[in-house]
């Protein structure tokens, strides 16, 4: 009994170790690295590394992978569509999705019961056309309550691509414009001073 205890523990504890060993190399634990790429002072790399774009990161992870984004108040097209609709009640506001959709708005001065929905989806966190998918839906009521919703025109759907876009690229230029250029040169080993 005692023995079959033992194998049973000693395979526990084998098992889970190779687990670990299997995630450990699954983490690109060892990377060679030349030293020639890197200058030895530390000032020196940290200007390079500036230079190259690269900051600090946790556990190395600063590699992009597809359908991640980036979505917060920083982003411009982000906070030209919450400017843009932000005169209709929001549904759901989902940055990390990428997804903004309002709820059913109707101008209360139209006597007709016209309402509209709009559906905005992030495809890239560039400011292109492409970026961007709108959907506007109409839904058209009578005095009995039947209602009918359809896809609206494609005409309402691209003057609101044209107002984000011509928003978002406005929100670009001003965060440019306010940031200080940084001269890279400033930052030089003991020796070079």
């Amino acid at each position: 009994m005692i023995s079959r205890m033992k194998i049973k523990l000693i395979l526990f504890k084998l098992t889970g170790l190779f687990l670990i060993l299997i995630n450990l190399n699954s983490c690109g634990f060892y990377r060679p690295v030349s030293a020639k790429d890197y200058p030895p002072e530390p000032e020196k790399r940290i200007q390079k590394n500036l230079q190259e774009g690269r900051g600090f990161t946790i556990m190395g992870n600063n590699k992009k992978r597809g359908g991640e984004f980036d979505f917060a108040t920083s982003n411009e097209m982000w906070r030209a569509s919450l400017d843009i609709l932000n005169f209709m009640p929001l549904t759901s506001a989902d940055y990390g999705g990428g997804l903004i959709i309002t709820d059913w708005y109707n101008d209360s001065q139209n006597e007709i019961n016209d309402s509209i929905k709009i559906s905005v989806r992030f495809l890239s966190n560039e400011i292109r056309a492409d970026a961007l998918n709108i959907t506007v839906f109409s839904k058209e009521c009578n005095a009995n309550i039947n209602c009918k919703v359809t896809q609206s025109n494609p005409t309402i759907e691209n003057e609101l691509k044209v107002a984000i876009l011509k928003r978002a690229a406005k929100y670009r230029k001003k965060m440019i414009s306010s940031n200080e250029k940084r001269e890279l040169d400033s930052i030089k080993a003991p020796q070079d001073k």
